[in-house]
């Protein structure tokens, strides 16, 4: 079943509850890095108190290591990990359609040379390929952010092109399609106009499901220390509170706040992503 627009892929929301509970978690998680500069009551980078505060009525989650607000960071940081995580999902469902639409449709020798490739994929342990490429890509662009992306889109696209190959290999298959070779339709106008329209729910849920794994996987490499010490991401607040011993001096307000809206906006993905496969996916929905 293939969505015609945004609107409906909202109305589907909103009819289920889980991912209207999910999309209003994450309609939180975007205002909040949207108003960032409305909300915060300091910049997150500027030293405005003394070092290691607990939480008062100035500073609701005390001040870090160098004084600065970590309310602030707290939410200055939503940006960064939103935007990593939706960006790296979205490169990521772009590749893993392409080959998933070339291995479905094409068949043959194209589709297991595809296969294979993508069980070699698979074979790598996500978290370690990604700082493998962390590795490699960081020296080339000067930054950590991109690497990051680069990183996570390439350890993420396998399970999209899966699931697109699957699907097209039983689109290819329905009469229109065969309807359309007759009349001589290309490959080409066979794909864009017929099969690629027919995968568009496939493509959203996917893009939604690997965002939730691409933003644990930034926080992941962040906590480990490879993220942007320029940037501010909830996983390079992680780094730095346990890095500063957070942990020994009883600082819960510097390590838990992040870590929970981590949790929060990674559930909230989960709910929709649910909520979707269940309206698209019929043999699931009969069966739930």
């Amino acid at each position: 079943m293939a969505i015609g627009s945004l609107p409906e892929v909202i109305r589907i929301i909103i009819g289920n509850r889980a991912s209207l509970a999910g999309f209003l978690m994450l309609l939180a998680f975007v205002s909040m890095a949207i108003l960032a500069d409305l909300i915060a009551p300091y910049n997150p980078y500027e030293r405005v108190s003394l070092p290691f505060q607990p939480p008062s009525g100035r500073h609701w989650l005390g001040t870090d290591d160098l004084g600065r607000d970590i309310f602030s960071q707290m939410i200055y940081s939503s940006r960064l990990s939103l935007i990593i995580g939706f960006i790296s999902a979205l490169v990521a469902t772009v590749i893993g359609t392409m080959l998933g639409i070339l291995s479905g449709y094409y068949g043959g020798k194209i589709d297991e040379i595809l296969m294979r490739l993508t069980d070699l994929w698979l074979a790598f342990p996500n978290l370690l390929f990604a700082i493998l490429l962390v590795v490699i890509f960081s020296p080339q662009t000067g930054n950590r952010v991109v690497p990051i992306i680069i990183a996570i889109a390439l350890v993420s696209w396998p399970t999209a092109s899966r699931l697109i190959r699957s699907a097209v290999i039983s689109i290819k298959q329905s009469p229109y399609i065969e309807a359309a070779r007759a009349l001589g339709a290309s490959d080409a106008r066979i794909i864009f106009s017929h099969i690629l329209p027919n995968t568009t729910s496939l493509i959203i849920i996917e893009v939604i499901t690997i965002m939730g794994g691409a933003m644990l996987t930034e926080a992941s490499l962040s906590f480990l220390g490879l993220g942007d010490p320029r940037a501010m991401s909830w996983g390079m607040m992680l780094h730095y509170a346990l890095s500063r011993n957070a942990i020994y001096l009883g600082m819960w307000w510097w390590f838990l706040p992040p870590g929970l809206l981590i949790s929060l906006s990674v559930l909230s993905i989960i709910l929709i992503s649910t909520g979707l496969e269940e309206y698209f996916n019929p043999r699931l929905r009969r069966r739930l």
